[in-house]
C-alpha cells in the first residue's frame, strides 16, 4: 500500500524563502495579520488531515468505486468517503479561504492551494468533491445575485452543500457553442431547464445534504453559438424559505461513467427534466460567468497532477532504496548483499529525479500563482491588481497543461521504477497513473490550453503579458549573472528567454498569413513556456540553496542537486520543441484526410 508524507519542508521553503509570502501578505489589508507561524500551523494541520484521514481511503475507494441506485437515482460514494467529508467540514477546511461575510475564515488562497495539493496527493477522487464546490462558490461569489449569494454561499462555505459545473453534453465537449440544454422562463422569474449533461464530476453523491449545480443552457431567444449561453444555478433539492432542504428537483443522475481512473469520484450522466433553476448573471453572458469556475478548475486540475507527482515520487524512492536488483556498473555498492539496491542505477535515478524536479518546479509555480491571485483579489493598489491578474491569466493554461503533462510522465516513470510490481494493484502505483491521465483531458484538453496561451494570452495582446513575465526573468538575470556560481543557471535561463521571444515573434508573423500555424505550434510552444517558468524558479531556488548549502541542512544540498539535474537533463527538451514548433503546420496538413 502506498504511503504519503506531506512535503511541509518544501512548502515552507517556497512560501518563506523563495516567495516571502508573509511579507507579501502584509501588503494586503485583508491578510496583513497572517505571519509565518500562522502559515506553518495551517500547513501542519492540513497535512495531518490529508495523510491520516483522506489517504487511507484512496486504494479502497478506487477498488470499490461509486454505486448508483437506478430506481432512486441516488449515488453512494465508496466506504469512508462520507465520514471523511464530515470530518473535513467539522475541521472548517471548506471555509479556509472563503469570504467572512458568508462564514469563511478569510485566509489567503495561497494556503488553500497548499491544502489542496496535499489532499490531491492523498486521494484525488475524494478531493474532487470539495474542490468543485469551491469553484461553484467562486462563480456565485463573483456573479450571483444578492439573493443567490445569501442562499447558497453560506452553505457552500461551510461544506454543508457541495457544488458542480454542468457544461459538457453528449455531442459537445470543448465547443460549448453547440450545447442544446434549454431554459424556459416562468411567471415567477424562475426557469425550467431540460437537457442532458455528461462527464459531470461529483454530480451525485451522499456526502452532503444538497448539491448546487451550475448549468449552462440556452434561453428561447438565445442567439446561436457561444454568445447565446446563459448560466443557471439548479439545486438537487429546492431550498425552503428558511434555507433548508425542500422537495427534490427534476435533475438526476441517469448513469455513472465507467472510467479508467478516479473511480472514487462519481462522474455522472445528468438529466434535467424541467428542473427549476435561477439565472446567474446576465442572459446570454453565462460563459463569461462560468469562466470564473472554469479558470479555478484549471488551476485545480494542475494541482491534482502536482499532488500525484509528489506521492508517486515518494513511494518510488522508498521502493528504489529497498529493492535489490543487479550490481552497479561501476562495481558493487553493497558488497555484503547479493545485489545492490536499484537506486544505484543511473536510469532509475533519472526517473526519480524527473519526478522530483517536476514536483518541486510545479509547486513553486503553483504557489507563486496562488500568491498572485491573493494580490489580484486583495491589494488596494489598482495597478498591482491588474499586473497580478495579467500574470495569472498567462500562467493558468501553463499550470493546467504543463503540470498535467508532467504528472503523466512522472507517475509513469515512478511506476516503471517498480518494474513488474508497478503494474500490480497492491502497490498502488498503477492507480496514480490511471488517475493522472484524466487531468490532461478535462477542463479543456491540454491542446485547448495551448491554443489559449499562444492565441489569446500571447498573440492576442501582442505579447504584453509574456513581456511582463519576461521582465522578471530579465531582472533576475541582470542581478545574478555576475556571480560565477550562478552561471550554470542564469545562462541557460537567459538563453531560453531570448529563444522564446524570437519564437513568439516568428509564430506571430506566420499566424498573420495562416491561422492554422497557431494550431500547429501551440502544444510545443506551451511546453517551452512551461520550461521557461520552471527554469526561472529553479534558478531562484538554486540561488537560495547556494547561499545556505554550508548551513548543515541537507535540504539545501538536495535542492541544489535537483536544480542542477533539471537544467542538465530536462531543460534541453526545449531545443527539440522549438525546432518542432518552427516546422510549422505544413507537415500536419499535407496529407489528404482520405489517406488517413
Amino acid at each position: 500500500m502506498p504511503t504519503y508524507t506531506p512535503p511541509l519542508r518544501d512548502m515552507q521553503f517556497v512560501l518563506h524563502e523563495l516567495l516571502g509570502a508573509a511579507d507579501q501578505f502584509k501588503l494586503l489589508p485583508r491578510h496583513a495579520e497572517i505571519d509565518a507561524d500562522t502559515i506553518d500551523a495551517v500547513l501542519e494541520q492540513a497535512g495531518k488531515f490529508a495523510a491520516e484521514v483522506v489517504a487511507p481511503l484512496n486504494a479502497s475507494g478506487d477498488a470499490e468505486g461509486c454505486t448508483l441506485d437506478k430506481a432512486t437515482h441516488e449515488v453512494s460514494a465508496p466506504k469512508g468517503f462520507k465520514q471523511a467529508y464530515a470530518a473535513y467540514v467539522e475541521g472548517g477546511w471548506p471555509s479556509l479561504s472563503c469570504d467572512p461575510a458568508f462564514g469563511g475564515q478569510g485566509l489567503p488562497i495561497t494556503l488553500n492551494q497548499c491544502l489542496y495539493e496535499m489532499l490531491n496527493s492523498a486521494n484525488q477522487a475524494w478531493t474532487m468533491y470539495p474542490g468543485l464546490s469551491h469553484g461553484a462558490y467562486e462563480a456565485l461569489h463573483a456573479h450571483g445575485t444578492p439573493e443567490q449569494q445569501a442562499l447558497y454561499l453560506p452553505k457552500l462555505t461551510s461544506g454543508q452543500w457541495t457544488g458542480t459545473m454542468c457544461l459538457t453534453e453528449p455531442h459537445c465537449g470543448t465547443d460549448l457553442g453547440l450545447l442544446r440544454t434549454k431554459a424556459e422562463p416562468q411567471p415567477d422569474a424562475s426557469y425550467r431547464l431540460t437537457g442532458q449533461k455528461i462527464f459531470i464530476s461529483a454530480g451525485e453523491h451522499d456526502l452532503a445534504e444538497n448539491i448546487v449545480h451550475l448549468v449552462l443552457a440556452r434561453l428561447p431567444d438565445a442567439p446561436a453559438g457561444s454568445k447565446g449561453i446563459s448560466l443557471f444555478v439548479v439545486p438537487k433539492f429546492l431550498p425552503t424559505a428558511d434555507g433548508g432542504v425542500g422537495e427534490r428537483n427534476a435533475i438526476h443522475c441517469a448513469a455513472l461513467e465507467h472510467k479508467m481512473g478516479i473511480h472514487g469520484n462519481a462522474t455522472c450522466q445528468i438529466v434535467l427534466d424541467g428542473a427549476v433553476g435561477s439565472l446567474v448573471g446576465e442572459p446570454h453572458k453565462g460563459l463569461a460567468a462560468m469562466f470564473v469556475m472554469m479558470n479555478a478548475a484549471r488551476l485545480g486540475v494542475g494541482n491534482q497532477s502536482l499532488g500525484l507527482t509528489e506521492v508517486a515520487y515518494q513511494n518510488a524512492v522508498a521502493y528504489a532504496k529497498d529493492r535489490r536488483q543487479m550490481r552497479s556498473l561501476s562495481g558493487p555498492k553493497h558488497p555484503d548483499q547479493p545485489a545492490d539496491t536499484i537506486i544505484v542505477h543511473p536510469d532509475v535515478r533519472k526517473m526519480l529525479l524527473t519526478a522530483r524536479a517536476y514536483a518541486e518546479g510545479g509547486r513553486a509555480l503553483a504557489i507563486y500563482t496562488a500568491l498572485l491571485i491573493d494580490q489580484e483579489l486583495s491589494s488596494d493598489d489598482e495597478d498591482a491588481r491588474k499586473e497580478a491578474a495579467d500574470l495569472v491569466a498567462l500562467l493558468t493554461p501553463v499550470i493546467k497543461a504543463f503540470l498535467t503533462d508532467n504528472g503523466w510522465l512522472a507517475t509513469s516513470h515512478c511506476m516503471q521504477v517498480y518494474g513488474g510490481h508497478g503494474y500490480i494493484r497492491e502497490w498502488g502505483m498503477e492507480q496514480f497513473v490511471r488517475d493522472a491521465r484524466i487531468n490532461m483531458i478535462y477542463e479543456g484538453t491540454n491542446t485547448v490550453q495551448s491554443l489559449d496561451l499562444l492565441g489569446r494570452k500571447v498573440l492576442g495582446d501582442n505579447g504584453k503579458k509574456l513581456k511582463a513575465f519576461g521582465k522578471l526573468i530579465q531582472q533576475f538575470v541582470e542581478d545574478e549573472g555576475v556571480r560565477e556560481e550562478m552561471q550554470g543557471f542564469v545562462n541557460p535561463l537567459a538563453d531560453l528567454g531570448d529563444k522564446v521571444t524570437k519564437l513568439t515573434m516568428e509564430l506571430g508573423m506566420k499566424a498573420m498569413g495562416n491561422a492554422d500555424e497557431v494550431g500547429g505550434a501551440a502544444v510545443d510552444y506551451l511546453r517551452v513556456v512551461g520550461h521557461l517558468c520552471f527554469a526561472y524558479f529553479f534558478a531562484r531556488m538554486a540561488k537560495i540553496a547556494l547561499e545556505k548549502q554550508n548551513s548543515g541542512d541537507p535540504f539545501y544540498t538536495a535542492k541544489l542537486a535537483t536544480a542542477r539535474f533539471y537544467f542538465a537533463k530536462l531543460l534541453p527538451e526545449t531545443a527539440s520543441l522549438i525546432r518542432s514548433a518552427r516546422a510549422g503546420v505544413a507537415p500536419l496538413m499535407a496529407m489528404d484526410e482520405a489517406l488517413f
